[in-house]
């Protein structure tokens, strides 16, 4: 069993929280930062850190050494050209871009105190497949998946950085997107593997590249059912 620290920002629903159980069942401790506890906060390996991501408010000091740092919060902000405004872009820029940013500058320090440190950001498969209506998600998550390279690069040997790629992912952040039967229908038979992606499909990656991953850094992994990858 491990016994490493791990900060998940974005902890409390969805791919964080499904990660933060992995993670916890492995042996290891968990710091969960965001606007909301979530149903590990009783939990003995989890620790609760309050912070809105969303906001430009300082990033709280953490004191230990941290093996690993997942940036989970993003957004899917789904307008068509002319319905888009300065402050949706902004916004997202801010969530997505900035905040993750300042998420790697603010605890790299505390990985350098860890043996096998890694960073794990999320970009969409819409970063690098043209897809109607993503325009505000492709602008953020491409400039995400230039600064997992850059920062890769900067941070290597001691730091590796990764960025996982997923389409869409039954999370509570796509409740919208599947809150009917035939929304699931069709969003399924997009992908060529005709499946929504499980948060299960995900956090085993981010699991892989945090914990396994000893010969990988600066990639962009694109979790995605083949959407934008083949044709079926």
């Amino acid at each position: 069993m491990e016994t490493n620290t791990y900060l998940i920002a974005g902890a409390s629903s969805g791919i964080g929280l499904q990660l933060a159980k992995q993670l916890i069942a492995h042996g290891n401790r968990v710091i969960g930062m965001s606007r909301t506890p979530g149903e590990l906060e009783s939990h003995a390996s989890y620790r609760f850190v309050a912070h809105d991501f969303s906001t430009a408010a300082p990033l709280p000091e953490i004191a230990a050494p941290l093996a690993g740092l997942v940036y989970c919060p993003g957004s899917i902000n789904l307008k068509g050209l002319q319905q888009i405004r300065e402050n949706d872009l902004m916004n997202d820029l801010r969530l997505n871009v900035v905040s993750s940013f300042l998420f790697v500058q603010q605890y790299s320090n505390n990985l350098k105190q860890a043996v096998n440190p890694s960073v794990v950001l999320f970009s969409s498969v819409a970063a690098t497949t043209g897809l109607p209506y993503h325009v505000v998600v492709s602008i953020s998550k491409a400039a995400v998946e230039g600064m997992t390279r850059a920062l890769a690069a900067e941070l290597a040997p001691r730091i590796r950085v990764n960025c996982i790629a997923p389409s869409l992912t039954d999370t509570p952040l796509a409740a919208q997107l599947l809150n009917s039967d035939a929304k699931r229908t069709a969003n399924s038979d997009r992908h060529p593997l005709k499946k929504i992606g499980t948060v299960e499909d995900i956090a085993n990656t981010a699991l892989f590249l945090l914990r396994d991953a000893h010969w990988m850094t600066g990639q962009v992994l694109g979790i995605n059912g083949g959407l934008g990858t083949i044709q079926k």
